[in-house]
């Protein structure tokens, strides 16, 4: 009986060693794989550059759950009237995806519907599509001078207004992120929704208001809200209560007026 009993504890001591291990070697790695992105250089890239209006830098800086998000900027007015994209992923932009058919059995690019993906700006910009969506699509995508591939983390915009009115006017950024469930945002919330489980937790969206003629040194986008789950309305959901580590995919974004 003493045998078992000491081999038990024996058992359970060697147990929590390795957990103690592996817990340390996880938060080790955790922190290189933190430091080794920190120490990259923010990717920067330039939209709408030969449009006469305020010259914008938006800094973005990752969270720690950023992993390839699709995202847009774009400003309205201060009632909230769409004026213009300032930047739009390439997937979204074209109607066009990476990941896009899989007729073949993997995945192959090929166009594809993704109306959950950035539902608040779809219906802010106001074009719908043949189909229905909110979407731009292969046949009439957005201009080039306001698209290109979605940066793999910190990134620096440089882009313009098109016009030099109105002086006050809000930047908003809509972001998401796939498969990004959590208790809530569950994948049986919605089951027989196929583009809600595209989305997982909703596309979250930021903003501040600029006014040039109380100028700031720099302008931090604050969250305001999340999408539709699934894209099917335009509407913004104030409540951010359910949602949880979508609130960490981006860490800091701010914009600073060039001269």
């Amino acid at each position: 009986m003493k045998y078992k009993k000491s081999k038990v504890i024996t058992s359970i001591a060697l147990l929590l060693f390795l957990f103690a291990a592996f817990a340390a070697d996880s938060y080790s790695q955790q922190r290189w794989w933190q430091r080794s992105r920190v120490q990259e250089p923010p990717k920067e890239f330039t939209t709408l550059q030969n449009a006469e209006g305020y010259k914008l830098e938006i800094i973005f800086e990752p969270g720690r759950r950023h992993n390839h998000p699709l995202m847009a900027f774009w400003i309205e007015d201060t009632s909230g009237v769409y004026i213009q994209s300032l930047y739009v992923a390439q997937s979204i932009a074209e109607g066009y995806f990476r990941h896009g058919d899989a007729s073949s059995g993997r995945w192959e690019p090929g166009p594809l519907r993704r109306p959950a993906a950035l539902p608040y700006w779809g219906h802010k910009r106001g074009v719908k599509a043949p189909d229905g969506y909110y979407l731009p699509t292969q046949e009439n995508p957005m201009p080039d001078a306001v698209t290109g591939p979605t940066p793999k983390a910190a990134f620096i915009l440089h882009t313009t207004t098109r016009h030099k009115e109105p002086r006050i006017f809000n930047i908003l950024m809509e972001i998401n992120q796939s498969w990004d469930w959590n208790q809530h945002w569950h994948n049986n919330k919605f089951p027989d929704d196929e583009h809600y489980r595209t989305s997982s937790q909703p596309a979250l969206v930021y903003s501040v208001t600029v006014d040039l003629d109380n100028p700031r040194e720099e302008y931090m986008l604050k969250p305001i809200g999340h999408s539709h789950w699934s894209g099917k309305t335009g509407e913004l959901f104030e409540d951010l209560s359910t949602i949880t580590t979508a609130l960490d995919i981006a860490k800091k974004i701010r914009v600073i007026i060039r001269k």
